[in-house]
């Protein structure tokens, strides 16, 4: 199958001629054997098992049927008559009808073939076919292909002969002195006769000279005939070379000519002229040498200049001079013998001035810092502190930031101290020989004392962080300064790029040519630069190297100034923030990004600040609260404490730009143990007052109203306390919240006062607020359990001594509940207002609270329906319907109706009052008419009927009379059976 796809071979040249000839297939030299058609009818077998015969054996049986009597005609086969149709193709005659023709899918192994296919083999073929037509165009005429035979035959013929001389004369290393090769071709057995020479040997000899004669003749006539077809080309080439000849004279002799006449013109016109140049950079090489030597003088005095300039601690100045001689020994002055250390001398020199201006930095920044605090100057010798950080930068040591920071570190520890001790030494209670330590001395002071000392230790760092961020400023000023300059020289230098895009290729090609002639690189671009330099200023710290005159002539004055590179330093001067000048010039050695980072790092110092101060206080803070003394604070104490705090934060963030976290989480570790200690005191406060709690109404204080009254106004806080020559107010009877009378016991008025403090405690720690959420709403769980264990558990029998849990305990309960219920939307809506968004969860605890009261009120409720439910089950059962009228036992259920309106009246509300006696009621009905079906009196109108409407009445009656109960529906028709 693969033979199907393979692209024919194409015809290759067979040799140099370009003349292609078909290949011809090994293959077909071989014929191949032509193989029969196989027998469709196979051969008979025969005794022999191994082979078959070549016909079957009609002796054998020819009674007996075989395969080879199955001989019918194909017409017969396809058209069988027995089949119920006829089959549409083969397959359905071969197979059957079952068969079912199905759609042959596409081989996956044979490829899909297209003209994209033979898109390379017509490329290659097209080129190929187009030099054959040319080929074709440039052939000989149909008279001119006669000749080619007689060509070929001659060729044919020349070669044969060749064919007869013998391979050896034809080798390259043919050798008649090679004892092999001369046997070969003169062979010995033709000389071997001794004495004279037989007729044999002499025919032999003549016919080896003849054989060789005939091998010359046919080697000079095909040597003969190749010169005779390319004699042609051998006389053109002859002729070419003569002619070639004669141009090569007339060239030489051309060239002697313009050698001669460029030797008069150099001679009468250049040697002049030349000499005069030559003589005229002689003289300004010697101006120039006389410069070097002066500029060498100039440089000899550096070492002592730059010792007179530390004297004095001009760092900046002594720093250009190193950092100017440095550049004009290296570039000026470079190879100077006399010079050869002078380099290294400079170096260690400012490596030592490195030290010196480190030294002095250190020294400055604690001077500045550990400064009386009362001084007025924010910045100390604000010159001396520019020129340090300048000079500082200009050798790229930014480690001083480090030493500030350090120094920093320790003025803030003076300053704790210094404080603490000023401030022991005015109490005079503390005796500091016997206590020695000043962490000691500090746990012996009071609240006040101590309060009053931190106090004071914030001011002083408030004062201590405003001395920083000035000294900084200026620092950062000056970085600022530094970087403006970098950007200003950038935009320049690409300004004066693009307005001149032609100068760097005249300058490389001026020094080019200066430094043939022996001229200086740099005083190459000195000269080229000096139009544009003498409009420049000069660096003041460079001008000591040219202060002298160079010469008398005029002529030459522009000429022997010899300028180093870093005279021509542009300098700029700007001021600081402090009205101090500086001069900033363009050899600093920071980058953009550099300097970019130590701004930033002068600003993250200006944090660090702020985060050394609040450490400090922290550490303050945690060396009191040791012995448990911020514990022990009273709310009032602890918001102070507080709120101070919360100021000094406030002062630096403002004052840094960030805020610090560790003075406020202390802060918030010791607000927790604060709020433990305060939600156990009013934990272990409510539990005494339940357990005390002898549940009856207690009168309410004018205060407690005012507090009331307060909350009502929208204003959940404490207030503020009366002076003490107000008129006293009598307490009532009822607290009155939104018009609605309350009738309380002292613990819910006491336990609403632990809200307001909750609540205030809040207000005044915010941090704080998601814990006092928690445990407020503990407290809440514990009022409603406890009160809960004590009324309708019976607790407050054995636990205070009461004789029983009468109905107005229970009623007062149900009260004081509901008067926190009402209370409970209010705090929550005051603490969610001061909580995130994402802490909105936790309000469901009061949502929780809420169910777990209105629970409590309504099995209140729930068990003074019950003890009237036992009383008339009890009553009743020993009801008879007989004379006289009213019955005893609608007396006693009068009787005890009226004591329970009476014992609740004050004290539930109207609406409640009303639906509980319709719930008693009710139960009443239901055992009345029990009682009724069990001794057979039925509404029929008869005598026991007008006794029992009779007692009916009664009741109803003394119901309706009591108060609020003057139009209740008590529908007595539902005590008798509804007749079916």
């Amino acid at each position: 199958m693969a033979s199907s796809h393979s692209s024919p071979p194409v015809p290759r040249p067979s040799n140099s001629d370009g003349i292609f000839k078909k290949e011809v297939d090994s293959s077909a030299k071989h014929y191949k054997h032509v193989r029969s058609l196989p027998d469709v009818c196979p051969k008979e077998p025969t005794g022999d098992s191994h082979r078959l015969c070549d016909g079957p054996s009609v002796v054998a049986d020819q009674h007996r049927w075989t395969v080879y009597n199955s001989k019918v005609n194909l017409p017969a086969a396809l058209n069988d008559p027995r089949l119920a149709k006829r089959e549409s193709d083969f397959f359905t005659k071969t197979w059957g009808l079952d068969f079912v023709e199905t759609e042959v899918m596409p081989s996956f192994y044979l490829p899909h073939i297209t003209k994209e296919h033979f898109a390379p083999y017509l490329q290659v073929t097209t080129q190929r076919e187009k030099i054959h037509e040319k080929f074709k165009s440039v052939c000989p005429a149909k008279d001119d292909i006669d000749t080619i035979p007689i060509l070929s035959n001659n060729h044919d013929k020349s070669r044969t002969d060749l064919e007869q001389v013998p391979k050896i004369f034809m080798k390259p290393d043919f050798a008649l002195d090679d004892p092999l090769t001369f046997n070969a071709v003169l062979p010995w057995s033709h000389f071997s006769g001794a004495g004279g020479k037989g007729s044999r040997d002499v025919a032999s000899s003549r016919l080896l000279q003849e054989k060789l004669s005939h091998y010359l003749d046919v080697v000079e006539v095909n040597i003969a005939h190749q010169i005779s077809l390319r004699s042609e080309a051998f006389f053109h080439a002859m002729t070419s070379q003569h002619e070639l000849q004669d141009y090569l004279k007339n060239t030489s002799q051309a060239v002697k000519v313009l050698r001669d006449r460029i030797a008069q013109i150099d001679k009468v016109m250049c040697k002049g002229s030349l000499n005069i140049l030559r003589q005229a950079l002689t003289r300004n090489n010697s101006i120039k040498l006389y410069n070097k030597m002066k500029l060498m003088a100039t440089v000899h005095q550096t070492q002592p200049t730059v010792q007179l300039l530390l004297s004095t601690s001009e760092f900046v100045g002594a720093l250009d001079l190193i950092a100017t001689t440095q550049e004009v020994l290296q570039q000026e002055l470079q190879g100077i013998h006399s010079f050869r250390h002078l380099g290294s001398q400079l170096c260690e020199l400012e490596k030592l001035i490195d030290k010196m201006m480190i030294a002095d930095f250190s020294t400055y920044a604690r001077s500045d810092l550990d400064r009386p605090l009362e001084d007025e100057n924010q910045v100390l010798e604000e010159e001396r502190l520019v020129s340090l950080v300048f000079g500082l930068l200009k050798q790229r040591k930014l480690d001083f930031l480090e030493i500030y920071s350090e120094e920093m570190i320790s003025a803030a520890k003076h300053i704790i101290k210094q404080c603490v001790v000023s401030t022991i030494s005015q109490i005079e209670e503390i005796d500091t020989e016997i206590v020695v330590k000043l962490a000691d001395q500090m746990r012996l002071m009071n609240f006040h004392q101590w309060f009053e000392l931190l106090k004071c230790i914030f001011v002083n760092f408030i004062f201590f962080l405003k001395r920083v961020k000035a000294t900084l400023s200026v620092i950062r000023s000056v970085v600022l300064l530094v970087l403006d300059r970098n950007q200003k020289t950038k935009v320049l230098d690409g300004a004066l790029a693009d307005r001149n895009p032609g100068k760097s290729f005249n300058t490389v090609t001026e020094v080019g040519y200066l430094t043939h002639e022996g001229m200086f690189i740099s005083d190459a671009f000195s000269e080229g630069e000096q139009p544009s330099v003498g409009a420049e200023p000069r660096n003041p710290r460079t001008s000591y190297l040219s202060s002298e005159p160079c010469g008398s002539d005029s002529t030459s004055e522009q000429e022997c100034t010899t300028e180093s590179s870093s005279s021509r330093e542009q300098t700029s001067s700007s001021v600081t923030p402090g009205g101090v000048e500086i001069t900033i010039n363009e050899d600093m050695k920071l980058t953009d990004l550099e300097l970019g980072r130590v701004a930033n790092n002068i600003q993250e110092l200006l944090y660090n600040a702020s985060d050394v101060c609040h450490d400090r206080c922290v550490k303050f803070l945690m060396s009191r609260a040791k012995d448990g003394f911020l514990e022990k604070l009273n709310s009032s104490e602890f918001v102070a404490l507080s709120r101070s705090v919360e100021i000094f934060v406030k002062d630096t963030e403002e004052l840094c730009g960030r805020r610090s976290m560790s003075l406020r989480g202390a802060l918030q570790s010791q607000a927790n143990r604060f709020v433990n200690r305060f939600h156990e005191e009013r934990k272990t406060k409510l539990s005494l007052l339940l357990d005390n709690e002898r549940w009856k109404q207690a009168e309410v204080p004018a205060e407690f109203q005012d507090l009331v009254n307060s909350i009502a106004d929208g204003r959940i806080s404490l207030p503020e306390k009366r002076a003490t020559g107000t008129e006293e107010r009598k307490p009532t009877d009822y607290l009155i919240v939104d018009g609605q009378k309350y009738a309380v016991v002292g613990t819910v008025l006491l336990l609403i006062r632990i809200f307001l403090e909750y609540c205030q405690c809040v207000d005044d720690i915010p941090s704080i607020t998601t814990d006092m959420l928690i445990r407020l709403s503990d407290l809440i769980k514990q009022f409603n359990s406890r009160s809960c264990q004590l009324v309708l558990g019976a607790g407050a029998l054995q636990v205070v001594g009461l004789k029983t849990i009468t109905t107005k305990n229970l009623a007062l309960a149900s009260r004081c509940l509901q008067l926190i219920v009402h209370y409970i939307p209010i705090i929550r809506a005051h603490f969610e207002a001061r909580l995130q968004p994402k802490q909105y969860s936790i309000l469901r605890h009061f949502d929780h609270i809420t169910k777990d009261y209105n629970d409590h009120i309504a099995e209140i409720s729930a068990k003074l329906v019950a003890i009237m439910d036992s009383l008339f089950e009890k009553v009743l059962s020993k009801y008879e319907v007989k004379a006289p009228m009213p019955s005893t036992c609608f007396r006693n259920v009068c009787k005890q109706m009226t004591k329970m309106h009476e014992a609740i009246y004050d004290l539930l509300p109207e609406e409640q009052t009303q639906m509980l006696f319709l719930r008693i009621n009710a139960s009443f009905k239901l055992h009345l008419k029990r009682q009724l079906a069990r001794l057979n009196v039925v509404n029929d109108g008869g005598p026991q009927h007008g006794l029992v409407m009779a007692d009916v009445a009664f009741y109803t009656g003394n119901i309706q009379a009591l108060k609020t109960l003057e139009n209740l529906d008590l529908n007595m028709a539902e005590i008798w059976e509804q007749k079916r």
